[in-house]
């Protein structure tokens, strides 16, 4: 395998804006190398195979979809209190937002996972992982509610970026006055968050 780290990285982010524009059945070496600009052969010289490429696409976007350190430093310096957690889900869906590509990529990783067994264990664990994560950093930071808190919420918001990402056009209006998607992630936040303003301060955690 060749070792070039820049352009294996250029070839990964290549291989996302494939699978977010053409979907996994799109996704070939060739492709990839094209959306690359680099001479085709050349994605067959970094990847063992198509689920070392997937493998390498899910490590990408971990890092690509990550919250921003600095942001991350400003918000854990407010009140442990509902209004935080609105702001990190504000936070979250920007970067979702913000790299609609990867946010799209990511997606398509789930449903291709569906179709491959080795790709769905290596997917569910680091899907997983994050999950268990973000619940450790809620009680670590001592934000309002448990567990069950960051559950409900996590999978409000997933659904939330999944239409607004894919079909925006189901949630305008669907709540007058309510604005798509900022509003609705308030909306979210003050329906399963438990509104709690005495939480006492916690030691900044290293990160979600």
């Amino acid at each position: 395998m060749a070792g070039n780290p820049e352009r294996r990285a250029a070839l990964v982010d290549a291989g996302i804006d494939v699978l977010a524009r053409e979907g996994a059945r799109g996704l070939t070496f060739r492709a990839v190398d094209t959306a690359a600009g680099v001479p085709t052969g050349t994605a067959s010289n970094y990847f063992t195979g198509r689920d070392d490429l997937l493998r390498q696409i899910d490590a990408r976007l971990h890092v690509r979809l990550a919250p921003d350190p600095a942001v991350l430093g400003d918000l854990m310096k407010r009140p442990r209190d509902r209004a935080l957690v609105t702001a990190f889900m504000h936070d979250l869906l920007a970067r979702a937002t913000g790299d609609r590509t990867g946010y799209l990529a990511l997606l398509e990783m789930r449903l291709e996972a569906t179709r491959r067994p080795e790709l769905r264990a290596s997917f569910t664990t680091s899907v997983r992982g994050d999950l268990e994560d973000g619940m450790e950093f809620h009680r670590e930071a001592g934000l309002p509610g448990g567990d069950e808190t960051v559950v409900v919420l996590y999978l409000a918001v997933l659904g939330l970026l999944l239409e607004h990402l894919t079909l925006p056009g189901v949630l305008d209006g669907v709540l007058p006055g309510v604005g798509v998607p900022e509003g609705l992630v308030e909306r979210i936040v003050a329906t399963v968050v438990p509104e709690n303003s005495d939480t006492p301060p916690a030691q900044t955690p290293a990160g979600p």
